[in-house]
């Protein structure tokens, strides 16, 4: 059977002694598929698992996730690669990976302090798609498509709807905004997920942005290296690599998501000069520990990302039972200073509500309380209210 590049690529650099997990998920569930289908990332978008049957074709689905599908409220899509739910435990409801991307009754419970859009980002969209909150930076939404939901997306109000997404026009209102914005020196290209645009789509964006004189380099912010990893391609990174500088920071949650295929797709970006980082979510029960934290960190470095953000779990609807405690996160922190290269070591910081941007979280940027509420300082000296009710 032929090989795909991708797939020729790994077995050359580590050739498998035994069938990896993902390769006996894939004998099992998909025995059909040639090599080049499953290496083929548009194969992986047009075979993802998206409604309850499918999903209980791979897992054996508890009560709590069957009920997440027995409510009459409507619930944040699925989707999960065929690719990554080859890393879910079939019989695990409390494996990590599983509980990132697999619905439980749990969404359904709205908190007083969760909100549609936590962050105010519609607050500071001054035209469709773009978010400018900070001065010389600008946030922008390419698409509202992902390849797999995560189920605690700060923008689950917006991202897979399927609505029609009039990506030229919205574009090109987004590229004249930047254009009469001199300050504007770093542009974020975000979503939904860049990467699963077409790399025609993609390069379209990034030759006009690239030629703002004031635009001083771009950043894509992405999950696609780990949960669609044969997207990382020749074609992909020959394009990318024409409009440096250009960094790319990836959604990473687990040490388990470094398999052999995510470090390729890692090594493929770097070896193209692309420096990487990671943005990870602080889970409760899913990464909330020293240990874990520490290994994912030592396992991306050796993939050639620097931990970058250690993020508290946004307060969007339904994720109180993904969020920890403040103090989870600075012991996390703690824990690790001192104990491991400091490049190891992300900055834990809060994305405070209502708009006033990433807070670093250290002792000395929590100014106080007021009831159940930490007072925050942000990078302009104001202070934030962030509600702390959890209990460890």
């Amino acid at each position: 059977m032929k090989l795909s590049l991708f797939h020729r690529k790994i077995a050359k650099e580590e050739p498998a002694l035994t069938k990896t997990k993902t390769q006996l998920f894939r004998e099992t569930y998909y025995p059909h598929a040639s090599n080049l289908e499953w290496d083929d990332w548009k194969w992986q978008l047009s075979n993802r698992i998206t409604t309850k049957e499918e999903l209980m074709r791979v897992l054996n689905l508890s009560e709590k996730e069957l009920n997440a599908f027995s409510t009459e409220i409507s619930c944040f899509p699925l989707s999960i690669t065929p690719y990554y739910a080859s890393l879910i435990d079939k019989n695990d409801e409390n494996q990590p990976i599983r509980r990132t991307v697999v619905p439980v009754e749990d969404e359904h419970l709205v908190s007083s302090i969760e909100m549609q859009d936590p962050l105010s980002e519609t607050s500071f969209s001054p035209v469709p798609g773009i978010v400018h909150r900070y001065p010389d930076r600008v946030l922008f939404l390419t698409t509202n498509f992902c390849s797999v939901y995560c189920r605690y997306c700060t923008r689950s109000r917006m991202v897979g709807n399927h609505q029609y997404y009039n990506t030229h026009e919205q574009w090109e209102k987004a590229i004249e905004y930047i254009k009469s914005n001199k300050n504007v020196r770093d542009v974020l290209l975000s979503g939904g997920d860049p990467l699963t645009m077409e790399t025609e789509q993609l390069e379209w964006l990034l030759s006009r942005l690239s030629k703002i004189e004031h635009v001083e380099f771009i950043r894509i912010g992405t999950k696609v290296p780990v949960v669609l990893p044969q997207r990382i391609n020749i074609e992909l990174v020959n394009m990318l690599k024409k409009y440096h500088p250009l960094w790319v920071s990836i959604h990473f949650t687990h040490p388990d998501e470094l398999t052999e295929e995510t470090r390729t797709a890692c090594a493929m970006l770097a070896d193209a000069g692309i420096p990487l980082g990671s943005q990870t979510v602080l889970l409760k029960g899913i990464n909330d520990n020293v240990e874990t934290m520490t290994k994912l960190c030592h396992k991306l470095l050796k993939a050639r990302v620097k931990p970058y953000y250690l993020y508290q779990c946004d307060l969007v609807p339904g994720s109180a039972h993904f969020r920890t405690s403040v103090h989870t996160g600075i012991d996390i922190i703690d824990g690790m200073r001192g104990y491991t290269t400091g490049y190891a070591v992300p900055n834990y910081v809060i994305d405070a509500p209502n708009g006033g941007g990433k807070i670093r979280i250290l002792p000395e940027s929590i100014v106080g309380k007021s009831g159940d509420n930490l007072l925050l300082k942000n990078f302009k000296g104001d202070i934030y209210t962030y509600p702390d009710i959890i209990k460890d």
